[in-house]
């Protein structure tokens, strides 16, 4: 059997969520079944492709903002897509971020294959538009334009158009890659000490992009009044800013986790390239942002046994199990928030059953292997016509 080539397309050339799924599904495709090409521009993701063995077709995407220039430079860009997945034979198109679709859809059609559309997000835009009207419509043209509509939850899908062609899938990660065999003290041991923490005080911790939306803030806020009824706690932030964005949001959050109650306890470690040695460090996960069309971390700290506390809204309520594999709070509140982590770090005995039944769950529900046979059926479905 010859392998049938996919062809991806992805903007970015930093290495954030989306992107890190993408590489897990191409590195899980059957091989003997499909060969995943990649359109990316020069940078870590195309990078990483590379070294995993992938052909990359290396391709800026510029952001399109509407004038003519943008128009030239998404003719030109689905011009040389097109070229590229008639050169290596391709079977179909897969678009992996939103940006990408604008340039793949076009490419799709000037290449007479089908495309489909890997929608990781609620909003075409980074952030909700005030526009609504207009990510409506340009919704609408994507699902058009798209032989089939992936999503990664059905939070997601209910932001689309009504339509047979979409599809939620869960983002799954590799569950050996979260190997328990090799967690040991050493990790807690060693975080503590670069943080400064009693080794025995209890950890609570979140990873994520330096982004408002992410939630530190909020985060901080609840340590500042869970730091009053338990005093022991102390609190790690995980992430960094791998865009590149320049603004005074991280200044702001070095301030307020200085403020009197949090000073010495809460530690910082920056962008991490494997955040499992913080996990295993935590006793539990908190996911303080803002609504996720996913949240990848919340199932890897699951996969590390975590108990995870969480606001109730998003994607959040298709992995967290309340009450079995951890707590979720109504969206905003950030004094039940910090009650439901002080109820946890009260009760090490149920965090830790809640810690053993978030890995089962990742097991049975969010392995890259589940997700990776539900695209190829979705492959399988377009390519023969169905």
């Amino acid at each position: 059997m010859t392998p049938r080539p996919i062809l991806f397309v992805d903007h970015a050339d930093a290495l954030g969520g989306a992107e890190r799924s993408l590489l897990l599904l191409m590195t899980f495709l059957d091989r003997r079944r499909w060969q995943p090409h990649l359109i990316a521009p020069p940078g870590q993701l195309a990078s990483e492709a590379g070294a995993a063995g992938f052909p990359v077709h290396p391709q800026a995407l510029p952001r399109l903002r509407g004038s003519s220039r943008s128009l030239l430079n998404l003719w030109r860009n689905a011009r040389s897509i097109a070229t590229t997945a008639r050169d290596i034979g391709a079977a179909l198109i897969h678009s992996n971020t939103v940006r990408a679709t604008a340039y793949a859809s076009l490419a799709a059609r000037l290449a007479s294959l089908p495309l489909v559309w890997h929608m990781r997000d609620f909003w075409l835009s980074e952030a909700e538009p005030d526009a609504k009207w207009a990510d409506r419509l340009g919704k609408r043209a994507f699902t058009a334009l798209a032989a089939r509509v992936v999503t990664n939850s059905h939070a997601v899908s209910q932001h689309l158009p009504t339509s047979p062609k979409v599809r939620a899938l869960h983002n799954g990660i590799d569950l050996s890659h979260f190997d328990l065999s090799h967690i040991t003290a050493a990790n807690r041991v060693e975080i503590c000490s670069a943080a400064g923490f009693p080794v025995d005080a209890p950890l609570v911790g979140m990873i994520g992009r330096t982004r408002p939306w992410k939630g530190q803030e909020t985060f901080l806020r609840m340590a500042a009044q869970l730091s009053e009824a338990e005093p022991a706690c102390r609190f790690l932030i995980v992430g960094g800013d791998p865009f590149g964005v320049r603004d005074d949001y991280e200044a702001r959050l070095l301030e307020l986790g200085s403020q009197p109650g949090l000073a010495g306890r809460v530690h910082w470690t920056g962008q991490l390239a494997d955040v499992r040695p913080a996990l295993a460090a935590l006793d539990l996960f908190v996911h303080p942002g803002a609504p996720e069309p996913f949240g990848l971390v919340n199932i890897e700290a699951m996969a590390m046994e975590k108990p995870v506390v969480a606001f109730a809204h998003g994607a959040l309520p298709e992995i967290v199990l309340p009450e079995e594999t951890g707590l979720l709070v109504p969206p905003g509140d950030i004094h039940t928030l910090a009650s439901a982590v002080s109820r946890l770090c009260r009760e090490p005995i149920e965090a830790r059953r809640m810690g053993h039944a978030g890995r089962l769950r990742v097991a049975n529900h969010f392995r890259i292997e589940r997700t990776v046979s539900g695209l190829e059926t979705i492959y399988d479905q377009l390519l023969e016509g169905k």
